[in-house]
């Protein structure tokens, strides 16, 4: 994987696309540049993940796969970041607008499809156990 179309590819032949037209949470405007795909769990949880293309220094594409984990002003966050330093070894969390995401950052170029696929199911997974922790549940 060399490019942000190739990622882009593969994302949309390897996973479910998330709807898009009800979103709230943007991570960056209308670029095109952003892919928002499905993850569901076998106990009917699901997580939104969310790729976004960044360029660096104007020349070197990395893809960021960030997921929601609930509004800032719902969460304890000393209880997230120790949640996050005692079981994360993948991801950092941030506030974006009022939404507590966690991110991780992936350079394109020679780009293996684990060093995609694992830390953006592992992003995906702690976002989820996160909410159900921190706010009992999905519809946060």
């Amino acid at each position: 994987m060399a490019t942000w179309e190739d990622l882009a590819e593969f994302v949309r032949a390897e996973y479910q696309l998330a709807e898009d037209e009800d979103t709230e949470y943007r991570i960056i405007e209308d670029s095109g540049e952003e892919i928002r795909i499905l993850v569901e769990y076998d106990d009917n949880r699901s997580q939104i993940v969310i790729l976004c293309r960044e360029v660096l220094d104007g020349r070197e594409d990395w893809v960021q796969v960030v997921s929601v984990v609930g509004r800032a002003d719902e969460i304890d966050l000393r209880k997230l970041l120790e949640e996050i330093g005692q079981t994360s070894v993948v991801c950092g969390a941030v506030i974006i607008g009022d939404h507590v995401v966690l991110r991780h950052s992936l350079p394109l170029v020679n780009l293996d499809i684990n060093e995609f696929t694992d830390p953006l199911n592992f992003v995906a997974e702690t976002a989820d156990h996160l909410e159900e922790l921190l706010l009992g549940g999905d519809d946060h």
